[in-house]
């Protein structure tokens, strides 16, 4: 009897970098738009989520192309605490690593 294949594989993790970060691109102009339009917006929780879980590239670039959620401090503050809280797990992971 084979084993499953291993769900982490390298290729799983850069499809889930992929669609992460464009989803996260797509939910700021989305949320751009409805905000032009004085629709019901995309709260900023759940856009700081989709950075959390991996979407920060994508958000930074969904910020900067769309100009959305430049001016607002309190939400770029968080945007960097989960960038730098993301840089440090994983030089700590690959310090983790190298040590193994």
């Amino acid at each position: 009897m084979d084993s499953p294949a291993p769900l982490l594989t390298p290729m799983t993790i850069a499809y889930y970098a992929i669609a992460i970060n464009f989803v996260a691109f797509a939910a700021f102009g989305i949320d751009k738009l409805l905000a032009e339009a004085n629709a019901r917006r995309i709260s900023e929780a759940r856009l700081l989520g989709l950075a959390l879980i991996g979407g920060s590239p994508g958000a930074y670039a969904g910020r900067r192309l769309f100009r959305h959620k430049t001016r607002k401090q309190p939400f770029s503050n968080r945007l960097h605490l989960i960038v730098a809280l993301q840089v440090v797990a994983m030089a700590a992971l690959a310090a983790w690593r190298l040590s193994a």
